[in-house]
């Protein structure tokens, strides 16, 4: 198969093992585009006029393995970002509602964070702020307004069910991983030949651009990770299977 000239117009899949533990953590099975480079840097022992090269040396091995996806999942965020997942969150959310016919009492569809409620009057939103008390999920103006009236409500809002929150500290850092590849291919004979790969020592860059557009292709994120060496100096292997 040495000799076999061959060509690949697919994407590899991926599964990311944990290095430490070497349990699987994630399958990369949605990228639509994977890229492997090898690098290194030579350096030249001149002599001579002209000052030619006269001896090579090689070394500073390494290289990057380049993820393009347009799929997303909180797992691949927290294969970059290194974050911690938790089950609750908070933020920050807004509603319109209208008081009642006493023109004091707005019920909310949730119980706010104690100390996050904010008022203000329909057509001054974020000014003046009307006073309020706030007890379970109903704010009580201070001084009524005419009853039925609208009035827009900023609070904080807890959600404990169905949340997958990434924490990402400015001490969180990316695991590493061993990664291994899977994808095809094709000869000049029209043979298809499965095609691995596996790197040995993989850690994701901590860079993550998430962009958010109401036109154009669906958003897209890019994962780079930088290719080290293993305790037994490996860095990448390539495998080709013959039929």
């Amino acid at each position: 198969m040495s000799n076999k000239n061959m060509v690949n117009r697919e994407v590899c899949d991926l599964i990311f093992v944990d290095y430490s533990t070497k349990k699987p953590f994630m399958n990369l099975d949605f990228a639509n585009v994977t890229t492997t480079e090898l690098t290194g840097e030579s350096v030249f022992a001149y002599g001579g006029k002209g000052h030619p090269k006269r001896m090579q040396f090689a070394g500073e091995r390494g290289g990057t393995m380049t993820i393009e996806t347009q799929i997303q999942t909180a797992r691949l965020w927290q294969l970059i970002t290194g974050g911690e997942v938790s089950k609750s969150a908070k933020f920050v959310t807004r509603v319109e509602a209208a008081v009642d016919e006493a023109g004091t009492a707005i019920t909310l569809a949730d119980t706010p964070v104690a100390g996050s409620v904010a008022v203000y009057a329909d057509g001054d939103d974020c000014g003046q702020e009307l006073a309020c008390t706030v007890a379970d999920k109903v704010v009580t103006l201070m001084t009524p307004i005419t009853g039925g009236s609208k009035v827009i409500v900023y609070y904080m809002k807890e959600v404990t069910d169905k949340v997958e929150r990434i924490n990402i500290k400015s001490t969180s850092f990316p695991k590493n991983f061993v990664v291994y590849g899977d994808t095809v291919m094709k000869t000049e004979d029209d043979e298809i030949l499965p095609y691995k790969l596996t790197a040995y020592k993989v850690a994701p860059q901590g860079n993550m651009s998430l962009s958010f557009s109401n036109s154009g292709d669906p958003g897209s994120i890019t994962i780079t990770c930088d290719l080290l060496a293993d305790g037994d100096d490996n860095i990448l292997d390539l495998v080709l299977i013959g039929e």
